[in-house]
């Protein structure tokens, strides 16, 4: 589990095929700095894009609260969702309904609670994932819902054009990665 961290940033998406159809989530949490810290995936079953957006801003709200964050701040490419937890859009989506009323009630739980609308391009992370779980969905595959997905850290040395972990790590053969680089000291 990460160290207690007291404002956290979300990226959130979500997504159906066929909208409705096979549904699915993603969350990306990282520190306020941009450290990232964990990733989160859920398939839902037969529900819409919106249902799917609301299921992960529902989700970083309870894992921001269960990891002692007081404030949080949520980036998601929904202008729909934004402006429905801002107020300036009214909710009238039965389906959508309960989980307004619910991320409301868990907002107010924290004591600084910020959700901005930013492009698709600066989501990618999070669209990528709940890709990655439709596409597994869809195929019948061994995705799981709720499914976190930690990321590897390992040091390593760039020799010769190469990048060069210290230790063996837990990837599969031809597995796409994602690497993120910062230089030590």
């Amino acid at each position: 589990m990460p160290e207690p961290v007291s404002h956290l940033i979300a990226h959130i998406d979500g997504g159906a095929r066929g909208n409705p159809g096979p549904a699915a989530y993603a969350v990306v949490i990282e520190t306020a700095d941009g450290r990232p810290l964990e990733s989160l995936t859920g398939l839902l079953g037969h529900a819409t894009n919106n249902v799917a957006e609301y299921r992960a801003l529902l989700a970083a709200l309870d894992y921001a609260r269960r990891h002692g964050a007081r404030r949080l701040t949520v980036l998601s490419d929904s202008e729909l969702l934004v402006r429905q937890i801002r107020g300036t859009y009214k909710v009238k989506s039965e389906d959508l309904k309960p989980l307004h009323t619910s991320a409301r009630g868990r907002i107010q739980e924290f004591d600084s609670f910020t959700i901005k609308h930013i492009p698709r391009a600066e989501n990618q992370v999070a669209d990528r994932l709940v890709n990655q779980a439709l596409d597994a969905a869809v195929r019948g595959g061994s995705f799981e819902p709720g499914r976190i997905a930690r990321p590897i850290r390992t040091r390593a040395v760039y020799q010769d054009g190469v990048l060069k972990p210290s230790g063996r790590l837990d990837i599969k053969d031809g597995e796409e990665v994602e690497v993120e680089i910062r230089r030590r000291g």
